[in-house]
C-alpha cells in the first residue's frame, strides 16, 4: 500500500519523523536512513535531496529510535571524577573533540571514583542511554572493578591506562632527568593520591628515573592534586630543605600542587629555584604564567584521547607523541652547584631559557 502524500509540510514545532523527510525528498524511509546513517552506496543527487530536506523540515535525529534500527546511537559515554581539577575536565573536553572528529557525541556522568556505588550507578546511567562503549577518566584503583561489577556489556577503556600509563611514566621521568642533569641529586617527590591510577603511573616513572641514577628519592609527601595540598606540605618541604642533607628539588605529579609548593615557600622565605627547584606535570594553559614560571611535563592529551576513542569504536588507533619537558624559570642547579655542586660534578644541563619544549 503507498504512502500518503502530504498536502503540506508538518506544522512548526510538531515532531519531524524519517516518514516526513522521506515525502519531502521524495524517496523511501529506508533511503533516508541509509543517508542519515552515512551508507555509501547513495546517489549523489538523492543524498542531496535527503539533505535539503533534513534542513528544510528541521529534522533531528533521535538516537533512541536510531539505535532499534542501527544498534548504535553513536554516543559514548564518559564516567569523571574530581571535574575541578585541570587534568579530568582536559581529559573531558579533548575526548569530546575527539569523539566528534569520528561523527560520535558524548554523554557525561560523574562519580565519586573512590565510591564504587556511585561508579556503578553513573555507568547504569550511561548504560540507560544507549552509550557504544564507556571511557573512564580519572580512574581510581577500584573504578575497574566497580565498572565490571555493574557488567556493561559495551567496551570500556581508561583514559591514561596501558600505553598511556606508560606515557605518565616516561613524563615523570624526564622530570627527573632534567634535574639530575642541572646537578641535582636530592630530589624530592610531591607525589599524587596514592589510589589514582594516574598518581600511580607517575611515581613509578620517579622512581625508575631515580633508580637509573643510583638514588632514591630524598623525601616524599602526597597531595590531593589541589594547590592547596601543595602550599599545605610547604611547612615539611621549608623544614627538609633546611637540613645538611635536605632536598635541593621536588618532582611534584601535577602543576596544580606544584603552583601551591611554590607558594607555600615563598611565605617561608625559600627561594624557588634559588634553595629549591620545582617541576610539575600537565603544563595546564596558566604554567608559565606561575612566579616563578614552571619547568613542567607535556602530555599529548589530544592525541591520548584519539587512542581511547578509537580504542572504544574499533577504529586502528594512532599513536600519540611523546611526552616533552618544557623548560622554565622553576628550575636551576642546586645551591652550590652553579659552577660544581658539593661532589665536584658539573651540572650536565645548562639553566633553562623562559620558555622551551624538550
Amino acid at each position: 500500500m503507498g504512502e500518503e502524500t502530504p498536502t503540506s509540510p508538518p506544522e512548526r514545532g510538531a515532531r519531524v519523523g524519517v516518514r516526513d523527510v522521506a515525502r519531502a525528498a521524495g524517496v523511501s524511509p529506508q533511503t533516508v536512513s541509509r543517508v542519515l546513517n552515512g551508507h555509501a552506496n547513495i546517489r549523489d543527487d538523492t543524498r542531496a535531496r535527503v539533505r535539503e530536506a533534513v534542513s528544510a523540515l528541521g529534522y533531528r535525529m533521535n538516537n533512541a529510535a536510531r539505535a532499534l534500527g542501527t544498534a548504535t546511537t553513536r554516543t559514548l559515554g564518559v564516567v569523571a571524577s574530581a571535574p575541578a581539577l585541570y587534568g579530568p575536565s582536559a581529559g573531558i573536553a579533548a575526548i569530546e573533540a575527539a569523539a566528534r572528529a569520528r561523527g560520535r557525541w558524548v554523554a557525561t556522568a560523574y562519580a565519586d571514583a573512590a565510591d564504587a556505588a556511585s561508579v556503578v550507578a553513573a555507568v547504569h546511567h550511561l548504560l540507560s542511554q544507549g552509550v557504544d562503549g564507556i571511557v573512564l577518566v580519572a580512574a581510581h584503583a577500584l573504578t575497574r572493578d566497580a565498572v565490571a561489577q555493574a557488567r556493561p556489556g559495551v567496551p570500556v577503556v581508561v583514559l591514561h591506562e596501558g600505553s598511556g600509563a606508560r606515557r605518565q611514566e616516561e613524563g615523570a621521568a624526564l622530570a627527573v632527568r632534567h634535574l639530575v642533569g642541572l646537578g641535582h641529586r636530592r630530589i624530592a617527590e610531591l607525589a599524587g593520591p596514592e589510589d589514582w591510577t594516574e598518581a600511580a603511573a607517575r611515581s613509578r616513572g620517579v622512581a625508575c628515573a631515580l633508580g637509573a641514577e643510583g638514588l632514591a628519592a630524598a623525601a616524599s609527601w602526597t597531595g590531593d592534586w589541589s594547590a592547596a595540598a601543595g602550599f599545605a606540605v610547604a611547612t615539611a618541604v621549608a623544614a627538609a630543605v633546611a637540613t645538611a642533607d635536605g632536598p635541593t628539588a621536588v618532582v611534584a605529579a601535577n602543576d596544580q600542587m606544584a603552583l601551591g609548593l611554590m607558594a607555600g615557600l615563598h611565605a617561608r622565605g625559600v627561594d624557588v629555584p634559588g634553595r629549591v627547584s620545582v617541576t610539575g606535570f600537565d603544563d595546564n594553559p596558566d604554567a608559565a604564567f606561575y612566579r616563578p614560571a614552571l619547568t613542567t611535563v607535556r602530555l599529548d592529551l589530544d592525541g591520548e584521547a584519539h587512542r581511547v576513542v578509537a580504542d572504544v569504536v574499533g577504529d586502528p588507533p594512532a599513536p600519540p607523541a611523546p611526552p616533552r619537558l618544557v623548560r622554565r624559570a622553576s628550575t636551576a642547579p642546586p645551591p652550590r652547584s652553579r659552577t660544581g655542586d658539593e661532589t665536584g660534578n658539573i651540572p650536565r644541563e645548562p639553566p633553562a631559557p623562559a620558555d622551551e619544549a624538550l
